[in-house]
């Protein structure tokens, strides 16, 4: 795949931001001492029309505070097929596309430590634009975490726009609910998509995104991952989990996305959580 300055300016940003998160995730399992580390996996993406599709690495790590975490980079393009390209942002007349982007799903080990997503992209139709977003979601919450949670992206928000925070802590309150059940899937962060325009500036917030989710995650982590937990408090977490296994399977347009593009299974499940329990 041929890649122009702005495609390529994000994939090795994205790239990079895996690196340090994955160093990060390791230091904590290092800290716990546990040996784990991410087993890295490289996959290729042929295009329906047989051609060069691209492709990515799929990274987990299955450790004592992580019990399964994976951190996922790509970049894919070629063309949608069928009705798919109607429903994606500017490919309605012209099915060419190309996306780049990590994605990152955490679940842990110890039930009072909150399970997280991130994930930062760049599509490329007749449209370019950034999406993406990072949410928390605990088992057994609580305020000062998710508090802390929702003011670094708060702050990563802010520079960016007056308004950034309230409309996109507003759109993952929304997005990040599972109907059928009438309950959210955790306590929220920020979500947003279509950010097209100006590149640089566009670019510049979803930088400062990933850095205030490298920054505010990994400190909670520390704060709750020695704490002690009964039967129940395990029971909850998996019961949670099956909720959250819920939406990625039914709602989740990522999930949805990564199928639709013949993207890698493994990696486009990785989401899913290793344990899980429905009453």
């Amino acid at each position: 795949m041929q890649l122009d300055p702005e495609q390529t300016t994000a994939r090795l940003w994205f790239e990079q931001l895996r690196d340090q998160i994955c160093a990060e995730f390791v230091a904590i399992e290092r800290e716990a001492g546990s040996d784990a580390d991410f087993d890295y996996t490289a996959w290729d993406r042929t295009d329906p029309s047989g051609g060069d599709g691209g492709g990515g690495v799929r990274g987990v790590m299955k450790g004592q505070v992580f019990e399964k975490v994976g951190v996922n980079v790509s970049t894919v393009g070629g063309a949608f097929e069928g009705e798919f390209a109607k429903s994606i942002h500017g490919a309605a007349e012209d099915p060419s596309f190309f996306a780049t982007g990590i994605s990152l799903v955490a679940h842990m080990a110890n039930p009072h430590v909150p399970a997280v997503h991130m994930n930062c992209r760049f599509l490329v139709t007749t449209k370019r634009w950034f999406g993406g977003g990072a949410d928390l979601n605990p088992p057994l919450p609580y305020p000062e975490d998710t508090a802390e949670f929702h003011a670094a992206m708060k702050a990563a928000c802010d520079p960016h726009g007056a308004d950034y925070y309230e409309r996109y802590s507003k759109w993952a309150e929304d997005y990040f609910y599972i109907p059928h059940r009438k309950v959210h899937r955790g306590v929220g962060g920020i979500f947003c998509d279509h950010l097209e325009g100006d590149f640089a500036a566009n670019f510049a917030f979803i930088q400062d995104l990933g850095r205030a989710f490298l920054d505010v995650y990994p400190k909670i982590v520390r704060r709750r991952m020695n704490l002690p937990f009964t039967p129940a408090d395990t029971a909850q977490m998996l019961e949670w989990r099956g909720r959250y296994a819920e939406f990625n399977l039914v709602y989740d347009r990522g999930t949805l996305f990564g199928l639709k593009t013949g993207g890698n299974i493994d990696a486009i499940l990785m989401s899913l959580p290793p344990l899980a329990t429905w009453s």
